[in-house]
């Protein structure tokens, strides 16, 4: 590359997985054997259709977690490709929380501090906010590190892409609760020389071909 001249940035297109039964009504956390119910089974195939006209992926990642597989799954076979499993992609751990019911959750002290602090929150026995932003940044720019200049997909959950968001945004975790991240949305953020650039957040509808260099 001739000095001075800039690379082609790294296109990471984040997924959320799709809806479960679980979906608002409590915290799974990191238990396994949640899967995509009817809805998140339509979405996820809807979100493969609307990437199968993005000009290329060369890679399709995705959390450990079934919910997360599921979707990663038809946005793979569209391309070919096999999905590629990666831990630090995983839901944040909520520890003793796990199987909690989101009424009772917002019931708690600790939820204001969830809101608005979320910097200065640990889950009892599991991960602070500041350690599953850490965890997801380190893992996207090991993923950028290894496709420079391509178009990769990761799926994952909505509090590690909200917090990867902020990161790119440049803007403090305590104040990542106020971006939304829908059940099979999808997020476009471009890594290259410089800051990142968002080009696009919690997209349900609509041609992103457009975002994507050919």
């Amino acid at each position: 590359m001739p000095r001075g001249a800039r690379r082609a940035p790294t296109i990471v297109v984040l997924v959320r997985h799709g809806k479960t039964s679980t979906t608002g009504v409590l915290l799974p956390g990191r238990r396994p054997g949640l899967h995509l119910d009817d809805e998140g089974r339509r979405q996820a195939d809807a979100a493969a259709q609307r990437l199968a006209k993005l000009p290329r992926i060369d890679a399709v990642y995705s959390s450990p977690l079934e919910r997360a597989r599921e979707t990663a799954a038809p946005i793979a076979r569209a391309r070919g490709l096999s999905v590629r499993t990666e831990r630090g992609l995983l839901e944040i751990d909520v520890g003793a929380w796990a199987g909690l019911k989101l009424d009772r959750a917002r019931k708690k002290p600790e939820w204001a501090i969830v809101q608005r602090h979320a910097s200065g929150f640990r889950f009892p026995d599991g991960e602070s906010f500041l350690e599953m932003q850490t965890r997801v940044v380190g893992t996207l720019a090991d993923l950028v590190a290894r496709h420079p200049g391509r178009t990769i997909v990761a799926v994952s959950h909505a509090d590690p892409i909200k917090a990867a968001v902020a990161h790119a945004l440049g803007v403090h975790l305590d104040l990542f609760q106020r971006i939304t991240i829908g059940t099979a949305s999808i997020t476009v953020v471009a890594y290259g020389d410089g800051a990142p650039r968002v080009l696009t957040v919690n997209a349900v509808d609509g041609d992103l071909a457009g975002l994507v260099p050919r």
